[in-house]
């Protein structure tokens, strides 16, 4: 459901020229007074109040997702050379700190998707393109790995699989 500021504004003009006032101050008094609102006014009524509580959030014009710009097909050298991608997210250097919408890539080897709100640890297979790249190249020794690209923000906390992308290549 997306509102509008102005569907919004519109929706309290329809319940304030719908509602008739009613003299008394009991419950029975706001139940008549709802009773003679028309069903579009108490439609409106509701979203308004929904609005105004904070429970309505505007749907993304996309939804967010991270790939391999090219995802090798048949074997493989070491090293391989990748380039990643993310929609609906701005890549930035994990050093400008935490922003909203924004993050930097990691590759998991031989691991699936990091949980949402999972610190990626430094290690040998847990690698960090935290000054914003783009693109890298990652030694992998001969067999089949899966190679995760898994974006985080700038603690290096996982945005989760919704934000990851796994493949399995086969190296030479």
């Amino acid at each position: 459901l997306h509102l509008t500021v102005q569907n919004i504004k519109m929706s309290a003009t329809m319940l304030r020229t719908s509602a008739k006032p009613v003299a008394t101050s009991s419950r029975r008094a706001s139940v008549k007074c709802s009773a003679m609102m028309s069903q579009s006014a108490r439609s409106a009524a509701s979203l308004c109040s929904i609005a105004a509580a904070g429970l309505i959030a505007a749907a993304p014009a996309m939804a967010a997702s991270v790939d391999f710009a090219s995802i090798p097909k048949g074997p493989v050298e070491s090293p391989l050379h990748l380039d990643f991608k993310v929609d609906g997210y701005k890549v930035q250097p994990a050093a400008e700190g935490l922003a909203a919408g924004t993050g930097h890539f990691h590759v998991l080897i031989d691991q699936g998707a990091a949980p949402e709100g999972e610190v990626l640890p430094f290690d040998s297979t847990h690698l960090h393109y935290g000054k914003g790249q783009t693109s890298g190249d990652i030694e992998l020794a001969p067999g089949e790995h899966k190679l995760t690209l898994q974006f985080a923000n700038a603690l290096h906390e996982s945005y989760g699989p919704q934000l990851a992308k796994t493949i399995v290549v086969k190296v030479k």
